[in-house]
């Protein structure tokens, strides 16, 4: 009996070490920095392949590398989407390396939207400083699964805030009568996009079209059709 106490005691200490350690990996982003910074260094011909960028030698760093300026200035939108994109994120701006931020203006032109889209590594919140916006996320898929899927979207005019739970699919549209302007912060210095019209239907080499005529019961002419049009990312 006392044997069987003991086994207990060390069973439910298991599971609690467990939890804890599955807790841990479930809510891990970017991972915290080990030093004061370690402002990025090209690394495209390095031979060793790291989780974000090689530091730069803390004695060579320069206030300019903490330092982007244009925010200010509207995007030239050239896209079918009626909208820009200007990112800052580490490519743009060297010291964010392992500090797990970064930034983003969005320029809409009358009717524009940023399409539908998710970001694999990131929560975003998005402000809207010019214009008005509808946004909204779609919730992932519900345990039961003729259930649909929950959107949540409101209508944003200038000062208001709403925010995009990482990985999820969300979109941003300006309904006004003038264009719109929106700063998006994220919590990853690389937060990654997938447009989702771009990926389903401009992959290469292409989703074979039969998986989806099938995946989005569409006539195989429209997906040919889709897939024969020229799609690019979100910017």
């Amino acid at each position: 009996m006392k044997m069987s106490g003991i086994n207990n005691n060390q069973s439910i200490l298991f599971l609690v070490i467990l939890a804890v350690f599955i807790s841990l990996l479930a809510n891990a982003y970017d991972p915290d920095p080990l030093q004061d910074f370690c402002v990025a260094v090209n690394d495209s011909d390095a031979a060793v392949l790291v989780n974000g960028k090689i530091c730069k030698d803390p004695k060579t760093v320069t206030s300019d590398d903490f330092y982007h300026s244009g925010l200010n200035k509207p995007g030239e939108i050239v896209s079918q989407y009626g909208s820009k994109v200007s990112l800052v994120f580490i490519d743009q701006l060297a010291g964010l390396n392992t500090l797990g931020i970064s930034i983003v203006r969005i320029d809409f032109a009358v009717g524009g939207v940023n399409p539908p889209h998710s970001h694999p590594h990131a929560s975003e919140i998005l402000l809207c400083t010019e214009g008005t916006l509808y946004a909204g996320f779609i919730s992932s898929n519900p345990s039961n699964p003729g259930d649909k899927n929950r959107l949540f979207a409101k209508i944003l005019n200038p000062g208001d805030v709403f925010v995009f739970p990482k990985g999820l699919i969300h979109f941003q549209y300006n309904l006004g009568n003038d264009t719109a302007v929106a700063i998006a912060s994220l919590n990853s210095q690389n937060p990654g996009v997938v447009t989702l019209s771009k990926a389903v239907f401009g992959s290469d080499p292409p989703v074979n079209p039969e998986a989806l005529v099938k995946g989005f019961q569409l006539d195989i002419e429209v997906v040919r059709q889709l897939q024969s049009l020229t799609w690019i990312g979100n910017g």
